[in-house]
């Protein structure tokens, strides 16, 4: 811990801390007010900048470690621009883990800073009025008048966790997280692997949100155990936070194989077959498509295969996290796309292996098992077209376009499908209003088309980062204390 601090220390000397705050009020989705709170760890007073932190954010442990740094904060650290920027995530990193090292207390009852009226990029897809923080005698008013208001949160990941946290700081509202597993976190927890996000510390800045006084209910799944109609009656507001989490399907020939998985499955369930020996590729450039492949490596595998169709500039996926799977060995294969994926036909399948199932097994078991095989083939191979990045009307950013004649194609034992994801089905039956993607619609204040629901992060269309998603909770927090405090 002692060498830690030290190496801390010259990070934060390193810190200009600036007056105008671009890292802050352009750079980080939930607007830290990064400068300050470095200045108060420059002085050592690390309680103080834990809670100054706290007016904005309760996970800074957890965003400290996996916010895509580059493209947010430090992107617009202002040292960056002729050199490197200030390590703003080892130094947030830091101040969470000395919170929960120290026992220190998220601060209840604490007003937020007036923000920046810049309209900031998440306004733009969901517009949030202006200076929307609760602040003064307003802020008084609204929170006598909410005493004993009830409100459920569905989903315990990191939107729903920040909206509970922001909505019982107040000290007066009765919150309920409905989880429909037996821990809290959602892709905290099974989303993103331990080498970059610790459990542990995840569990224990849970806690310290938990402390706060929020109930939580596990296993109550949305349309399965718990509905809307039994929550709108017992509640005064609600919370949906569920998330996402369906991975996009390609549509490409080949796809319904066995050994075709969706990453986001393959993660959250911990679903894993056995890669020991074996070829895997992964289709996808964001952070999720990284974490299978790193994932994947360290379980075993031969070889694995990361293939975009775009250029490696253009890849999503945070750099640290495409260089640190470089050095772990994993391939890029840029400008590829995936044409068909090809396997073992079924029947093969079942000519090679029925008579030893007719033979090993008795009656009751023998149709049993070749059901089991008369599911499709085995992945064997996939087939690639090489592209080129063309700029066409419309479009911000180049386009890949298939070269003709280009196919090739490499031998594959498993893929791992990491393009995106999509809602459950049983959003449809939610009586809410969805757009074409099937993701919930929401107004400035969070707001679907039931007046008491509001929803946040990836359900609601919001930016796929952790940051983002706790923004969003905090903004539902702030729209639910207006509107209950009215």
């Amino acid at each position: 811990m002692k060498k830690e601090t030290e190496e801390i220390k010259e990070k934060l000397e390193y810190c200009l801390n600036c007056k105008i705050k671009p890292c802050s009020q352009k750079g980080c989705p939930l607007n830290n007010d990064i400068p300050d709170f470095i200045r108060l760890a420059k002085e050592e007073k690390y309680e103080e900048a834990y809670n100054l932190l706290s007016q904005t954010t309760v996970l800074p442990a957890i965003c400290g470690r996996i916010c895509p740094h580059m493209s947010q904060c430090q992107g617009s650290c202002v040292r960056g621009i002729k050199g490197e920027p200030v390590s703003i995530g080892d130094i947030e990193a830091f101040i969470g883990d000395v919170s929960i090292q120290n026992g220190y207390k998220i601060p209840e009852n604490q007003m937020l800073k007036n923000e920046s009226k810049e309209k900031r990029p998440d306004e733009e897809m969901n517009p949030q009025k202006e200076n929307n923080q609760i602040d003064g005698e307003k802020a008084k008013t609204d929170k006598q008048s909410c005493k004993n208001k009830k409100v459920a949160i569905i989903g315990g990941g990191p939107a729903g966790l920040t909206c509970g946290a922001f909505l019982k700081k107040t000290g007066k509202f009765d919150v309920t997280i409905y989880e429909k597993y037996d821990y809290l976190g959602g892709l905290l927890m099974h989303g993103i692997p331990d080498f970059r996000l610790p459990r542990e510390i995840t569990k224990k800045t849970i806690e310290k949100i938990l402390d706060l006084g929020i109930n939580v209910k596990y296993h109550k799944e949305l349309g399965k155990n718990i509905s809307l109609e039994e929550l709108l009656n017992s509640n005064d507001a609600i919370f949906l936070s569920f998330g996402a989490n369906v991975s996009i399907k390609m549509g490409v020939h080949g796809e319904d194989l066995k050994g075709v998985y969706g990453g986001n499955e393959l993660l959250e369930f911990n679903a894993h077959p056995d890669y020991k020996g074996k070829n895997v590729a992964v289709i996808g450039g964001g952070n999720v498509a990284m974490d299978c492949a790193r994932t994947i490596k360290k379980m075993g595998a031969n070889s694995v295969k990361v293939i975009y169709r775009r250029a490696e500039e253009q890849m999503p996926a945070e750099k640290k996290e495409i260089e640190d799977a470089k050095k772990e060995g994993i391939e890029f294969l840029f400008q590829n796309n995936i044409v068909k994926i090809i396997g073992t036909k079924k029947e093969e399948i079942l000519n090679k292996k029925q008579n030893d199932i007719l033979n090993k097994f008795d009656k009751i078991n023998k149709e049993n098992e070749i059901k089991k095989l008369s599911r499709d083939g085995e992945v064997e191979k996939i087939e690639l077209i090489k592209t080129e990045l063309i700029k066409k009307d419309g479009e911000d950013r180049l386009v890949p376009v298939n070269i003709e004649n280009s196919n090739f194609q490499i031998d594959i034992d498993y893929v791992v499908m990491a393009l995106g994801s999509k809602s459950a089905e049983f959003v449809k039956k939610l009586g809410l209003k969805l757009n074409d993607k099937g993701k919930i619609i929401i107004d400035e204040n969070c707001k679907t088309s039931n007046s008491k629901i509001y929803a946040g992060g990836d359900i609601a269309g919001n930016k796929g980062t952790v940051a983002w998603a706790a923004r969003s909770g905090r903004n539902a927090a702030d729209a639910i204390i207006r509107e209950l405090g009215e």
